[in-house]
């Protein structure tokens, strides 16, 4: 029981110093993915879209890069990597370097040391984007009509949800991603 108080205690100060003002960077890259995400659609796109990229889990990846690896460099070098507004950049990692370039269809991010590719592609013919690894690419969401949005399932399936404060809470339980601190505005 002592250990569990000590865990809690550990990890609401950990969220409480990364809430402060401090020296700890300025997390360019969770927050560059996040404004996209602000921009995609309206409020109810947008809430699909958040709660997409938190199960393949882009939003943990990015907050983690940026947590271990950008904003190290720019604590060094003043520049921080996700800032910068060329259409390739490389990143250095722990143990590989990245590539990581954008255009017009989406991004690509290469691992330079084992040459994996991953890719975020965006079909203009169906309005719609996917994760590309591997060879494989699985569809993540596709904008339908105005008011609607077909959007991948843990269970690898597709499901139309309503772009509407009701069509997103659907959405929520049914992928098992509930709680008070993701609610819509």
């Amino acid at each position: 029981m002592r250990k569990k108080h000590l865990v809690v205690a550990t990890v609401l100060a950990l969220s409480a110093s990364m809430m402060m003002q401090s020296c700890i960077g300025s997390f360019a890259l969770f927050n560059k993915v996040k404004n996209w995400n602000e921009h995609v659609g309206d409020k109810f796109v947008n809430e699909i879209v958040f709660v997409a990229m938190w199960i393949l889990p882009v939003y943990e990846l990015c907050f983690t890069a940026d947590l271990l690896v950008l904003n190290s460099i720019e604590f060094w070098s003043g520049e921080n990597p996700a800032l910068a507004q060329a259409e390739t950049k490389v990143i250095d990692g722990k143990d590989a370097q990245y590539l990581v370039a954008r255009n017009e269809t989406g991004y690509t991010i290469t691992n330079m040391t084992t040459k994996q590719v991953t890719r975020f592609n965006f079909d203009a013919k169906d309005n719609s984007w996917s994760l590309e690894n591997n060879g494989q690419e699985v569809k993540l969401f596709t904008f339908v009509d105005a008011n609607h949005v077909d959007v991948l399932t843990r269970d690898g399936s597709y499901t139309r949800v309503e772009l509407s404060q009701a069509g997103v809470l659907a959405y929520q339980e049914l992928v098992g991603f509930g709680g008070t601190a993701f609610a819509l505005k």
